[in-house]
């Protein structure tokens, strides 16, 4: 995983069942492409878009998310919900976080064990919903959101004119591989890189390889098994329960109006657990109990 890496374009990578990848010197955005295609009907469920940069990469809620070539992954995966239900859907994007994040994990433990690790960073984990930090540091951020994209038959890889539109996640995934947390200053959050965490240079190659196999594996156990088995995953990682916190309600926030976005509520308390449906337990200052479906939570 720390060896060096092959050039971009000669990566060898696939999606989900051998579905197609693609490869972008430069995009405006992974996650933007993968949405029109799925919609036009132009690309099989499964399939990888993979960028070496993005001119307009975004996070939740519209923020940016700063893409320098040749140093990070950014890329986007059309997972099929084939035997998933909708109202489950959501729970995949713990799912890809918690999968991550163990194999960013290991990745640390490997280089603190060589020596080469950052000891005074902190550790690996999730915070709630799907944010992956070490520390207190972001560097891994997953975008989700559901579309409808015509089934094709396998055998021949070709799209049915007469097939209906079958939902799937189209999730765009970005991670601060080998660039450097000064690079990141102007954005006024505490961000980090897998490269300050462990030491040493990744191969981005050989780590997607790894991220996409995982992700694959663990949506089928999801689909057999449900969230549970992440929730109970996340707790043995988790630094934040009982932590303080504020809960942030406002589908608005971008990063230029965080504080006084149009309609933005901020409930500040600590985190008492994760439920077993992925949901957070939060307790309020004034002493309710909420339980938390979807929101921002900033520690």
């Amino acid at each position: 995983m720390f060896s060096n890496e092959k050039n971009f374009s000669d990566w060898h990578l696939g999606g989900f069942g051998n579905a197609p990848a693609y490869l972008f010197k430069s995009l405006e955005s992974t996650h933007s492409l993968m949405k029109a295609r799925a919609a036009a009907g132009e690309i099989i469920p499964g399939a990888l878009i993979v960028a070496d940069t993005q001119t307009a990469g975004r996070g939740r809620h519209e923020r940016t998310w700063d893409s320098p070539a040749g140093l990070n992954l950014y890329f986007n995966i059309l997972i099929p919900l084939d035997g998933i239900p909708l109202a489950s859907a959501p729970q995949i994007t713990q799912v890809a976080a918690l999968t991550f994040a163990e194999v960013f994990k290991n990745l640390q433990d490997e280089s603190n064990a060589k020596g080469f690790g950052n000891q005074s960073i902190g550790k690996v984990s999730v915070k709630w919903p799907n944010d992956i930090l070490c520390g207190k540091s972001k560097f891994c951020g997953i975008l989700a959101e559901l579309v409808y994209a015509k089934k094709v038959d396998p055998d021949s890889a070709q799209y049915s004119t007469a097939a209906k539109n079958a939902p799937a996640i189209s999730m765009g995934v970005g991670i601060n591989v080998n660039s450097s947390p000064s690079d990141y200053a102007h954005l006024g959050r505490s961000v980090t890189t897998l490269k300050d965490i462990c030491g040493q240079s990744i191969n981005r190659e050989k780590l997607l390889q790894m991220l996409v196999a995982n992700l694959e594996r663990a949506v089928g156990q999801f689909r057999a098994f449900g969230i549970r088995p992440w929730v109970t995953a996340w707790k043995r990682m988790d630094q934040f329960i009982g932590a303080r916190g504020t809960i942030v309600v406002n589908n608005h926030c971008t990063d230029q109006n965080r504080d006084s976005g149009e309609g933005a509520i901020k409930k500040t308390g600590s985190i008492l657990d994760m439920r077993d449906d992925g949901s957070l337990l939060f307790k309020c200052d004034d002493g309710s109990i909420e339980t938390v479906y979807s929101a921002d939570l900033e520690i």
